[in-house]
């Protein structure tokens, strides 16, 4: 699998909602109204593109998955959002976007997300994959999300 990765501009926004809502419908059905990534209108998808910048993977100029994040300052950053098309899931897509991002903040001392607790595939990930630690757990809405920490 060879991907390409391209940094998101305004002009993304509709390829980024199409993302978003492949890999979340799982979740919209699961949380409801409490999944916000899943269903997002333009307007929000531009005001997040600009707060979040993402990244696009493609694979033969087909767009594949995208990471979010925000730059806290002192090499420290959020992921606010690892997506995979849901037809394009189990395949190293996300292991290469967290890849690419680490690689791309060569700062980074610290790496923070989070992931609701019952998403037992998505836990597995981060703390098998790339050794992350849950640090804690919070209410969002009617879901209870992990907190995850990658310090070096």
């Amino acid at each position: 699998m060879e991907l390409q990765f391209r940094k998101a501009d305004i002009n993304d926004v509709a390829l980024l909602i199409e993302i978003y809502d492949s890999a979340f419908y799982d979740d919209h059905i699961r949380y409801g109204a409490e999944c916000q990534a899943y269903g997002r209108s333009p307007e929000d998808m531009a005001r997040s593109v600009v707060e979040y910048p993402k990244v696009i993977a493609y694979e033969e100029d087909k767009a594949a998955g995208l990471i979010s994040y925000k730059d806290e300052g002192q090499g420290k950053y959020y992921i606010g959002c690892l997506a995979v098309k849901k037809e394009e899931q189990g395949r190293g897509i996300g292991t290469a976007l967290m890849n690419y991002f680490m690689d791309e903040h060569p700062d980074w001392t610290e790496i923070t997300l989070v992931t609701p607790e019952d998403k037992e595939e998505n836990i597995r990930f981060y703390t098998e994959r790339f050794d992350f630690d849950i640090v804690g757990e919070e209410d969002d809405g009617s879901v209870t999300v992990l907190l995850f920490k990658l310090s070096r």
